[in-house]
C-alpha cells in the first residue's frame, strides 16, 4: 500500500482511506441512524482493509449517531491494531440535539469521540461543514487548543467551499481539504484546487464513486438498487439523473472495458491520476468493494488518459 505523508503534520496516509460513514447508518443523516452496517460488518470490513493495507480510517461524530466511532473502537480493542484516526464534528448527533463549531461544544464532541473510539488522541480532526454561527477566529483558537492540549495532532475541514476555503486561510493554513470529488462532480476543480495547490494543503476527497453512479449499478428508466444511495437518500445525488450522465457513463465503461478493469477502478484511478490528490476515501459497503480501489493502484493513468477521461464528462 503506497503512503503520503500529510503536510508538516509529520504524518502519513494510506493512499487510500478507509471510509466508515456507513458503519450504524449512512452517514450523518439521523433518520438513518442504525441503518448500514451493523458492528460484525463493520468488523469485517475492517479486518480486510486492514490486511490489504489501509492503515487510515475516516469517521465522524454522527455518523450512525456515534455508532460509527463506537465500532471503530470496539475493532481496534479486540484487534489491538493502531489506525490513523480522522474523525469531524459539526452535524447534529440526533434529531434533536445542538450542531456547530462552538468552542463548548466542539471540546465536548471530541471528549465523546475519544470515549467511543477509545484512544487518547485524534490524529485529524476536522470541520465537517463551515458553521456560519460562529466566528471562524473562535473555531480555529478551538482546533489550536485541542492541539496544545495533545488531545488531537492536526485539523482541518470538509465540506469547504472556495469563498470559506479563502476565509479560513486568512487565519490560518489547514491541514486537510475533504471534499466530495470525482469525475461527476468536479466542483473543485475551478478554486477548491488551486487554493489547495497554492497554499500546500493536503486534499483527500471522498464520494469517488458519486454515490454509485460510477459503479454502472444505476440505468436508465431502471429503479434503483434496493439499499443503494439513490434508494435510502436520492437527494445529493438527484442533478445526476440526466441523459448526459448515462452517456458518459456508457463511454466511460467502454474506456474501462478496453483497459481490462471495471468502472469503479477506473473512476478511482482517475482520482489517483491527479497531482493535488493526496488519497482517496472509499467507504465499501461490503469487504469486496475495496476491490476496485486496491486495482486503481495498480492502473495507473497518464496525464492524457485522465484528461481525455475527464471529457467525457464535461
Amino acid at each position: 500500500m503506497e503512503r503520503r505523508r500529510l503536510g508538516g503534520t509529520g504524518m502519513e496516509v494510506s493512499r487510500i482511506i478507509l471510509g466508515c460513514g456507513n458503519f450504524g447508518g449512512i452517514g450523518s443523516a439521523p433518520e438513518l441512524f442504525g441503518q448500514g452496517e451493523n458492528e460484525e460488518e463493520a468488523f469485517r470490513i475492517m479486518d480486510v482493509a486492514w490486511e490489504l493495507g489501509i492503515t487510515t480510517f475516516d469517521t465522524a461524530d454522527a455518523y450512525g449517531g456515534g455508532r460509527s466511532e463506537t465500532a471503530i473502537g470496539n475493532w481496534i480493542r479486540s484487534r489491538g491494531h493502531r489506525p490513523t484516526i480522522t474523525t469531524k464534528t459539526f452535524a447534529p448527533m440526533d434529531a434533536g440535539q445542538d450542531h456547530g463549531l462552538g468552542r463548548a461544544r466542539m471540546t465536548r464532541q471530541l471528549e465523546s469521540s475519544l470515549d467511543r473510539l477509545g484512544i487518547e488522541q485524534v490524529d485529524l480532526y476536522l470541520a465537517h461543514a463551515f458553521d456560519p454561527d460562529t466566528p471562524l477566529e473562535e473555531t480555529i483558537a478551538t482546533f489550536e487548543g485541542l492541539v496544545q492540549l495533545g488531545l488531537i495532532k492536526a485539523y482541518g475541514v470538509s465540506n469547504f467551499d472556495a469563498d470559506q476555503l479563502r476565509a479560513t486561510l486568512e487565519l490560518v493554513r489547514p491541514a486537510v481539504v475533504q471534499n466530495s470529488y470525482s469525475l461527476l462532480d468536479r466542483g473543485d476543480e475551478a478554486d477548491v484546487l488551486p487554493l489547495c495547490g497554492a497554499f500546500g494543503i493536503d486534499y483527500t476527497p471522498f464520494s469517488p464513486l458519486a454515490g454509485g453512479w460510477l459503479t454502472g449499478k444505476y440505468r436508465r428508466d431502471v429503479l434503483p438498487p434496493a439499499g443503494s444511495r439513490m434508494a435510502l437518500r436520492p437527494g445529493p445525488y438527484a442533478e445526476l439523473q440526466t441523459e448526459a450522465t448515462f452517456a458518459g457513463l456508457d463511454r466511460a465503461t467502454e474506456v474501462a472495458v478496453a483497459k481490462g478493469v471495471d468502472l469503479a477502478t477506473l473512476a478511482i484511478a482517475w482520482l489517483l491520476a491527479q497531482p493535488l490528490v493526496t488519497a482517496v476515501l472509499v467507504g465499501p459497503r461490503r469487504p469486496e468493494h475495496l476491490a476496485p480501489a486496491i486495482e486503481a493502484l495498480q492502473t495507473p493513468l497518464t496525464n492524457s488518459e485522465a484528461d481525455e477521461l475527464a471529457a467525457l464528462f464535461a
